[in-house]
């Protein structure tokens, strides 16, 4: 059942409080508040408040273009939807398996996409609430505190994320934007001299994203109460996962565990996942709210990325991450772990797998092949799914007889955790705020348990026609003169003091 906080509709003679923007994440969005006057909180609600068209304007080209042009959604994570678009691109030409270089270019790519975004999130996003506090001066708690403070954690994550980027443009060409994958494959291996370059910083970034994890669990150990209570939610989880169970980031098939860890699907053909997975529009955002539709929107929502991969696989196929996945999934005690905060935990396990990863794939001479593209029989559905940093990603194309695209759905990471993340800062705001006087550091509280999740706001937002927009005539003196209403259901009202002819 939706919670107390989300049902509150009428806010007259409510308080409204507004956190806008939410800060420290990719995009724009804001949170309100209303209060009663008592200070008790009656609703909270994160909104998105950008419009990004993607579905709309990629309709009418040539679906070859895709992997290029989608990834223009982000500058954090364009590989991500370079790949997941590559991959729904593949099927269009008539692939499904690529050559083994190609895909292991391919997954080298992806693994220096996700150790670069983790580490951007965690080293310079979100490490001074952990490190300062979430009370911690506004002007202080900032990457430039941590590099005042703790210069040798800030020089790590800087390092990091450059590793990962080096990664990124040896094999897309460029560190952002880059064209490296192609439908049926890639346009470039891996050179001798490129992997001599990554080669020789391997083990430092290896060793690096040990003591990242370290860390965190120092953190999360020196505040374990207040970590476990803080946003904290049973959530239903959804990730990919290999055909053994273990974490799979590229390739893999759907499994969806209950808040108990039940199984509610497993191994599931991501080429169904609409049978699986429905989306719901509210009047109060730009990104929609999606569900498992056996549960229904009410109880089906889910939480993707770090937090649901490492509960949801059975064990991680790269060994130091293994041993400190054993020990992340032995706090929940034989149930998924659901503290919002223990995200960052399994956000830095994960940065250690592809640190893990390169290197192993590093040793491979399939990165150096001449084999790079394959075409088959094409085909008019393309349907692509990859594990972005924050979660399932779902690119899902058709296309006409002349190749052009006649119909796109995206579901981004941050789209799937859209429920998740309002159901974390209710939560936040009954157990931190209800009844007290506003400040800036508990407002800063719902700004942490969003920033768990590290949303990427630019890429959730595609409810065409679904939000309702308003449009005011003002005289010079700011006057209304006239005014437009477009509700959710696409009807127009006219508020206004005068018709619009005149």
């Amino acid at each position: 059942m939706p919670s107390q906080l989300e049902t509150a509709s009428h806010p007259q003679g409510l308080k409204r409080v507004a956190i806008e923007p939410v800060t420290r994440v990719e995009g724009h969005g804001k949170v309100t508040l209303l209060l009663d006057e008592d200070d008790h909180v009656q609703q909270a609600r994160l909104h998105i408040v950008e419009f990004r068209g993607f579905e709309k304007f990629i309709q009418g080209r040539p679906f070859w273009e895709l992997p290029v042009l989608v990834q223009r959604l982000c500058g954090i994570c364009p590989v991500s939807h370079h790949l997941a678009a590559a991959k729904a691109c593949d099927r269009l030409v008539g692939v499904d398996q690529l050559t083994s270089t190609a895909e292991k270019v391919r997954r080298l790519m992806h693994f220096g996409q996700i150790l670069q975004s983790h580490a951007l999130h965690f080293f310079h996003l979100s490490s001074p609430d952990l490190l300062f506090g979430f009370d911690d001066p506004v002007a202080h708690r900032n990457i430039i505190g941590v590099l005042d403070a703790h210069p040798d954690i800030a020089r790590q994550g800087v390092l990091l994320r450059k590793y990962g980027q080096e990664v990124i443009r040896i094999t897309s060409g460029k560190r952002i934007h880059g064209t490296g994958a192609i439908p049926g494959g890639v346009n470039k291996a891996v050179s001798a001299s490129e992997r001599d370059l990554l080669q020789a910083d391997i083990g430092q970034v290896v060793q690096w994203a040990v003591d990242g994890v370290a860390l965190m669990k120092r953190l999360f150990g020196a505040n374990a109460a207040a970590f476990q209570r803080f946003g904290t939610i049973d959530a239903n989880s959804l990730s990919l996962v290999r055909p053994d169970g273990e974490l799979e980031l590229y390739h893999g098939g759907l499994r969806a565990r209950d808040a108990t860890g039940s199984v509610l699907f497993d191994h599931a053909d991501v080429a169904d996942y609409q049978d699986l997975l429905a989306e719901q529009v509210k009047p109060w955002s730009y990104m929609k709210f999606p569900f498992i539709r056996a549960l229904g929107p009410e109880a089906g929502w889910y939480r993707v990325g770090p937090l649901a991969r490492v509960g949801n696989c059975d064990a991680i196929d790269t060994p130091l991450a293994e041993r400190e996945r054993q020990e992340f999934v032995a706090m929940g005690q034989g149930r998924p772990v659901q503290a919002t905060l223990a995200t960052h935990w399994a956000r830095l396990i994960e940065l250690l797998h592809c640190a893990e990863a390169i290197e192993r794939l590093l040793q491979d001479p399939d990165l150096g092949g001449r084999d790079l593209l394959l075409q088959g029989e094409p085909r008019r559905l393309g349907i692509g799914v990859i594990e972005a940093p924050r979660g399932t990603l779902f690119h899902h194309y058709e296309i006409d007889a002349d190749g052009l695209v006649r119909k796109a759905n995206l579901i981004v990471s941050t789209t799937n955790n859209n429920q998740a993340m309002n159901e974390s800062i209710r939560q936040v705001a009954l157990d931190e705020l209800d009844g007290r006087r506003l400040t800036e550091p508990l407002l800063n509280r719902i700004e942490v348990a969003i920033r768990a999740y590290d949303p990427c706001l630019s890429c959730a937002t595609h409810a065409l026609g679904k939000m309702p927009l308003e449009l005011e005539l003002l005289d010079a003196d700011g006057a209304v003169l006239d005014r437009l209403r477009k509700r959710a259901d696409g009807n127009i009202v006219d508020d206004g003091h005068c018709s619009a002819a005149s």
